[in-house]
């Protein structure tokens, strides 16, 4: 046994997380487990009845800000302010995201922007407010100034039929996640993306109807789809010291999917 590996390297004690999208589902379940592992979570969404019953199940480990991801304002307005009250921001979790479904020839150009609005751009809002914050503290002496992770799609690297505008924003986002691993490694800033399958939330419930649902379950290894309790866990692994040593990555959670037919 090596006993210079600790039990408890998956632990975030002490340690302040950002996670977009925390009203429901993946981000919402990620909180939970950020608690669980000792940490305090930040939550943002722009659903805010629903994100208020995340933090009062969490209690005083949550702080919650209602806000979209797409107005820089307000993502820079909420860092400062949880910085001020928390002392420090140590991870992010870029997960809102939203679809809206159309094929390409169909797809009017309002759709398109809505979905590229929150799924890349926002994802760049929130990277570069936060990542703005970690470098502060890299320059002030702080050796591990955090963690981010980007959720991604195995529609961003297969493409997907019927969602152009949702599979480009998640293809972006692999880009987002290497260009900035580049720039923050010498930071001590990891920056990495996680790709998701179909996870039974309430955005893929169309597609895990009796309508579309054998076409996907066929194109998963595993057979089944994911819930949210199993896609979460990985997040907290890559914003943990467990993987201290990891920058640029892209997980596929998705059951094998990524593998094809």
């Amino acid at each position: 046994m090596n006993d210079s590996i600790s039990p408890n390297l998956m632990s975030l004690a002490e340690r302040n997380i950002l996670i977009t999208g925390a009203s429901q589902g993946i981000g919402a379940e990620t909180a939970r487990q950020v608690v669980r592992l000792g940490g305090r979570v930040v939550l943002c969404d722009v659903q805010e009845d629903k994100l208020q019953g995340v933090a009062d199940e969490l209690g005083d480990s949550a702080l919650v800000y209602a806000g979209s991801v797409t107005d820089p304002g307000f993502i820079q307005d909420m860092i400062n302010d949880a910085a001020d009250k928390l002392g420090a921001i140590h991870g992010l979790v870029n997960n809102a995201g939203i679809v809206r479904a159309a094929m390409i020839h169909k797809m009017p150009v309002e759709t398109w922007q809505d979905v590229s609005g929150v799924n890349l751009s926002g994802v760049f809002y929130c990277l570069q407010a936060v990542g703005r914050h970690m470098i502060a503290r890299a320059k002030n002496g702080d050796k591990n100034p955090g963690a981010i992770v980007n959720v991604s799609s195995i529609a961003g690297r297969r493409g997907t039929i019927g969602q152009i505008n949702y599979g480009a924003a998640k293809s972006g986002v692999l880009g987002i996640t290497m260009s900035a691993a580049k720039e923050w490694g010498r930071h001590g800033i990891r920056v990495n993306s996680i790709a998701f399958g179909v996870v039974e939330t309430d955005m893929t419930e169309t597609i895990r109807s009796d309508k579309f649902r054998d076409t996907y379950l066929d194109q998963i290894q595993l057979g089944r789809f994911s819930t949210p309790e199993e896609v979460a866990t990985p997040m907290c692994f890559l914003l943990s010291d467990a993987a201290s040593y990891i920058t640029g990555q892209h997980l596929s959670v998705d059951g094998g999917s990524h593998i094809g037919f």
